[in-house]
């Protein structure tokens, strides 16, 4: 429990800074310890907590128009990527991914002024792209944050994006688990007492981080993180 008290806490952190990256520390831990579908579930909920501190600790920059516009449209392209899913090999699409995020991530740090002007078609179109490819890859967050970057959005703006599009996701997924009848066993869903204030401390040391750091900062920070998934996901895909 102590572990998982600390890789809730970091990755709470993290997660928030970033907009992605929670799932992505959380659940080779817990593998270690539960099934895969314990291990969905209490990763989900700990998730969706940890967008609602994003909405809370950055409520100022919360833009409906952009969330409206990015998130409709990406919610519904996901199925579309999701249905190619078992056609193609998963280690093969992942590494096709971590290819790609390691090049944008290296193009963006040669051509920092690069941005595109975020508006209702921008976003629809962004938003789209970033749901095919989501519910191809299976990584939404990284996804998300590659597409949001490209915008050089504001940082509270950014983050309170990124946490509005995936609550939605992940209220859909978790009635889903929990339809499909996973549950937590009882220590695990009693530690939730614990584990939840944890998320909020994470995401409470992660605001005051990004107040310290200077906008025009910023998305690089954003972007060293995309880079670190791209590397994982070509060497180590699973």
């Amino acid at each position: 429990m102590p572990l998982i008290l600390i890789v809730v806490i970091v990755a709470s952190c993290l997660g928030t800074m970033t907009g992605f990256g929670t799932s992505t520390i959380m659940v080779p831990v817990l593998l270690i310890f539960y099934p895969l579908p314990q291990t969905l579930l209490f990763v989900g909920i700990v998730h969706w907590f940890g967008n609602i501190w994003k909405l809370i600790l950055f409520r100022k920059g919360f833009r409906w128009k952009l969330v409206l516009s990015f998130g409709i449209p990406g919610i519904a392209t996901t199925f579309l990527g999701a249905s190619l899913v078992f056609s193609i090999s998963g280690a093969i699409l992942l590494r096709i991914l971590g290819t790609f995020l390691i090049c944008y991530v290296i193009y963006l740090f040669l051509k920092s002024s690069f941005k595109i002007k975020p508006g209702l078609l921008t976003g629809a179109c962004g938003g789209a792209l970033s749901g095919f490819l989501a519910g191809l890859f299976g990584i939404g967050g990284a996804v998300r944050g590659l597409f949001l970057t490209a915008f050089d959005l504001p940082k509270e703006v950014y983050i309170t994006t990124a946490g509005a599009i995936a609550l939605i996701i992940d209220t859909t997924r978790l009635t889903t688990y929990l339809s499909e009848g996973a549950r937590l066993e009882r220590l695990l869903m009693w530690g939730l007492i614990v584990f939840i204030p944890a998320s909020f401390l994470g995401a409470r040391i992660a605001k005051s981080v990004v107040n310290k750091i200077p906008q025009e900062h910023f998305r690089k920070v954003v972007a060293v993180f995309l880079l670190l998934i791209g590397i994982k996901l070509v060497f180590l895909p699973a």
